[in-house]
């Protein structure tokens, strides 16, 4: 099953690189991005205008939906086991308000222009960072951090930071910079290029890394914290650093991409009835089918009121709504 996840997000990444209003072949899709990284085939048969559409514009984009996709996918899975709910998801500690808050700030007021021109994405970056420090404080204020502090504690962030967003629109003078935070807010690939991914893969791959490595304390976090104790593993400490590391990959998506809703709740329930609940398994499977929902996501935002770009959280929430509410019914009764 995990072979067939990989070759479906090779497949659709060729694929949904080929679509749009100018449509190209795989086989060329291929061609040209062998072009480009080992030199094969060095010569150039196909027109210029397809080889910038594609090395240029394409590739990055969906590129970027996969990473993104990847990252929202494992965050999910982890989150649920730390928290041991089956409906936690990635914005559950409020890192996507704060980054949203962070990002807000730096397109309606220009706090943080001084960080270049990747400022907007170094802001929510900074925002979810802060949003996480606090949520720590407080779960960590009473004691010993436990599932249900994080949750109170990322919920009452989440509201504080939401409300705090709101206001700076609000309060904001121009109403393209409104309706710029307001796109943002929803989520969108459009600003992926060259010069961001690198960054983003970093940071993202390194949290994938250690979720993964990590995978046997996530199956005794799961089955509670008496478990784990008894195993030789330390509950609150794998839980801090694990939040840890799933703020530095919503972090970096977010600054990326913007807020995108339901890949991070549905994908570990979908990706548990494929391969089960065991980590070493549901994390790459988590992270290649986060890849391909997210992949496709952005292919119908871009092309289903062509030439007008939907929000990419706005497909995914039309899509993903009726799927998680038959994935809910699903569910056991003690659940």
């Amino acid at each position: 099953m995990l072979i067939g996840l990989s070759l479906a997000a090779f497949v659709s990444v060729v694929v949904a690189i080929g679509l749009g209003p100018v449509a190209v072949a795989p086989a060329t899709v291929v061609r040209i991005i062998g072009h480009h990284t080992i030199g094969f085939p060095a010569e150039q048969t196909w027109a210029r205008t397809d080889d910038s559409i594609i090395w240029e514009v394409r590739l990055p984009r969906v590129l970027l939906g996969a990473i993104v996709g990847a990252a929202l996918g494992v965050v999910g899975v982890a989150l649920q086991a730390l928290v041991r709910n089956p409906l936690a998801e990635p914005y559950i500690l409020g890192v996507s308000s704060g980054a949203s808050t962070g990002a807000a700030a730096a397109i309606l007021f220009g706090v943080g222009a001084g960080l270049g021109p990747e400022s907007v994405s170094l802001m929510a970056f900074f925002g979810a960072l802060g949003a996480l420090a606090l949520v720590l404080g407080l779960a960590r204020s009473t004691g010993r951090i436990t599932p249900s502090r994080m949750l109170v504690a990322g919920v009452a962030v989440s509201y504080l930071l939401s409300a705090t967003t709101s206001l700076l629109i609000l309060f904001a003078d121009s109403t393209e910079g409104a309706r710029a935070v307001m796109f943002w807010l929803l989520g969108s690939l459009v600003n992926a290029d060259w010069s961001t991914l690198p960054i983003g893969y970093a940071g993202i791959t390194a949290g994938i890394t250690v979720v993964f490595w990590w995978r046997r304390r996530l199956d005794l976090l799961a089955l509670g914290d008496e478990t784990a104790l008894a195993s030789g593993v330390d509950p609150g400490r794998t839980r801090l650093v694990l939040v840890v590391v799933i703020a530095l990959c919503v972090g970096c998506a977010v600054s990326l991409s913007g807020g995108i809703g339901f890949v991070g709740l549905a994908v570990p329930h979908i990706a548990r009835r494929i391969v089960g609940p065991i980590h070493r398994h549901l994390v790459p499977a988590a992270a290649t089918l986060g890849a391909v929902v997210l992949v496709w996501a952005d292919v119908a935002a871009r092309m289903v009121l062509q030439p007008r770009e939907l929000p990419i959280g706005v497909v995914t929430g039309v899509l993903g709504a009726p799927v998680l509410v038959a994935l809910v019914r699903k569910l056991p009764h003690n659940t």
